[in-house]
């Protein structure tokens, strides 16, 4: 149009009768989008809290935000913005058949299968941490993560039996050999209560691979990204990121919501299905919860 005007020299309200333009198209100033500012900047604080999280354990945690937004657009803002989650290569094994591990006695319901395992890490002092992690393998939800300097069979079967009170009593234990699992005291409380212990073949752990996997995604976020005190200091920040990864983060088994959304979604037993094990059997014995 301007163009127009300045070659035949004739004014804007004759050029756009003649071209059939309506005048407002000549003032009308283009204001650029600004939808996706908002969304960057709060994906920025999502990778800075948590870097070792892909593009689609993103997407879920904005979702769960309250973000209208899909994996397309998240994937290409991610790549605009130049964020990578270095690269690992890990060798593989082969999970193994054997009659206790994950792939013959499978979780069928929330507390069918719950497993157990120790990891172990150490304070600035270079103190010994020894972490317990209890798991539900059906809904991947973190029993119990309790941490000690130093921790017995009986403890062991103190933070069982806490869970017991509260939760309920499985039908199995999936562990590994450890002298504090086969011990007689956790062997009399399976027999208290009813639950059968499963023991995996000894050396291979990737056969309670629902423990290994949740110790993979702990020492990923917890214990190689904080420096402890002392054990009171690692039990305040296990606090927290045990709530944080029961309530806020996304699994990507279980369609990217977290094990506590995707346990409230189960439902009830049906009627005339054999019940679950009571909240509290009588013949449970009571133990100290922990070791101090």
């Amino acid at each position: 149009m301007k163009h127009v005007q300045q070659r035949l020299g004739q004014p804007e309200r004759r050029v756009c009768r003649v071209l059939g333009q309506a005048r407002s198209t000549q003032r009308y100033a283009g204001v650029p989008r600004d939808g996706d500012r908002p969304l960057v900047r709060r994906m920025h604080e999502l990778v800075r809290r948590h870097p070792r999280r892909g593009y689609r354990m993103i997407c879920g945690m904005l979702r769960l935000d309250g973000w209208r937004v899909n994996r397309k657009r998240v994937y290409r803002l991610w790549k605009q913005e130049g964020f990578k989650v270095p690269g690992k290569q890990h060798k593989k094994r082969r999970l193994g058949s054997s009659a206790n591990g994950i792939l013959r006695r499978r979780a069928e319901r929330k507390d069918h299968v719950w497993c157990l395992d120790f990891i172990h890490d150490r304070d600035e002092r270079n103190r010994p941490l020894k972490w317990l992690s209890v798991v539900d393998e059906y809904t991947r939800e973190c029993l119990a993560l309790e941490v000690e300097g130093s921790m017995t069979a009986r403890g062991v079967a103190g933070v069982l039996t806490e869970l017991f009170m509260i939760r309920g009593v499985p039908a199995r234990l999936r562990s590994d050999n450890g002298g504090e699992f086969v011990a007689g005291v956790i062997r009399r409380l399976a027999e208290n209560t009813g639950m059968e212990n499963l023991y995996i073949a000894p050396g291979s752990p990737w056969e309670n691979g629902y423990a290994e996997s949740f110790h993979g995604r702990l020492r990923d976020e917890l214990l190689n990204a904080e420096e402890f005190a002392d054990v009171a200091e690692a039990r305040a920040l296990a606090a927290p990121w045990k709530n944080e990864y029961n309530h806020r983060r996304p699994h990507s088994s279980l369609g990217y919501v977290p094990p506590a959304v995707f346990a409230a979604t189960l439902a009830e037993p049906a009627v005339g299905a054999a019940p679950l094990p009571p909240a509290r059997p009588a013949s449970i014995p009571i133990l100290e919860p922990r070791l101090s």
